[in-house]
């Protein structure tokens, strides 16, 4: 029986283009604000994600954090808080330390009746792209969609690149793997953080990520037979050389990013079939994390 979440993968490329289109009229930061970008989880590297974007795109300074770790004595003009469930503790907690002070709040969730709703001043709600299963896999890129297309990106490409992505078999080597290493550069470090959590999510994988120019500088000490390197993004010079030179496998394709994303969660459902376990329900987690006062 097909999973949720094998469902709520092939489905992306629909939610993308929806979420393109919600674009234009989401109330999102303006150019030139001051921004924190926050979230837990998968939404904090989603986060780590469109901050690096939206620097590069010239739309102003945006940092990223974990909700729990959020500097708010610093000035900013607006809080965009990401939250698949809008119930996640330590972004209701950091919404209410932020009301009263001037600072702006915008929310990205999945579902409009939820506490999230009434604590920030504006709320995007992405409802098309909820997900049944415990691991995100639509819903985050759904947000990097819309908020990849309010910077002035055309998702075209990306859209075509998933189509592919979900077509295509995973290979064996990947199913077979001990250890994944991601890498990422610039605005992709945050999916390579994420592809990681989402490979040790569902199939309980030894997984690293580290931005791509430092893989040499220590973490490549680890490829080896069995091990797999896996790029988000283009691989700096002689990178793949020197996976391959010490028996590693090097893993990197000419496709968007998010795309290879939908790659990794195929690799990592596959792998969670073969070791008989639910990716639907990962050990220890739950939906939304919810702490007790």
């Amino acid at each position: 029986m097909t999973s949720h979440t094998e469902t709520e993968i092939a489905s992306q490329p629909a939610c993308w283009s929806r979420a393109a289109e919600l674009a234009g009229t989401a109330t999102l930061p303006r150019p030139g604000e001051r921004v924190a970008v926050t979230g837990c989880g998968t939404s904090w590297f989603i986060a780590q994600a469109y901050a690096a974007l939206r620097e590069a795109a010239g739309h102003g300074e945006t940092d990223a954090f974990a909700a729990s770790e959020a500097p708010l004595g610093r000035s900013y003009d607006r809080v965009l808080a990401l939250t698949r469930s809008g119930t996640t503790t330590e972004v209701l907690d950091l919404l209410r330390r932020v009301g009263g002070t001037g600072i702006r709040t915008t929310v990205i969730t999945a579902d409009p009746d939820t506490p999230v709703m009434t604590l920030a001043d504006e709320a995007v709600v992405l409802d098309f792209a909820d997900e049944k299963s415990v691991v995100q896999t639509r819903f985050a890129t759904s947000q990097l969609a819309l908020l990849r297309t309010h910077l002035g990106e055309d998702l075209t490409r990306a859209i075509a690149d998933a189509r592919d992505a979900i077509t295509e078999p995973v290979p064996a080597e990947l199913v077979r793997a001990e250890q994944f290493s991601f890498l990422g550069r610039g605005w992709t470090c945050g999916l390579a953080q994420e592809a990681a959590l989402k490979m040790r999510e569902a199939s309980r994988a030894w997984t690293e990520a580290y931005p791509a120019m430092e893989y040499r500088h220590g973490p490549i000490s680890i490829a080896g037979p069995g091990r797999v390197t896996w790029m988000l993004g283009v691989a700096p010079d002689g990178l793949a050389d020197a996976v391959r030179k010490a028996g590693g496998t090097f893993v990197t394709r000419d496709a968007d990013p998010m795309a290879e994303l939908v790659r990794v969660q195929r690799a990592a459902v596959e792998r969670a079939h073969a070791q008989g376990l639910d990716p639907d329900q990962p050990l220890h987690l739950t939906r939304s994390v919810i702490l007790s006062p």
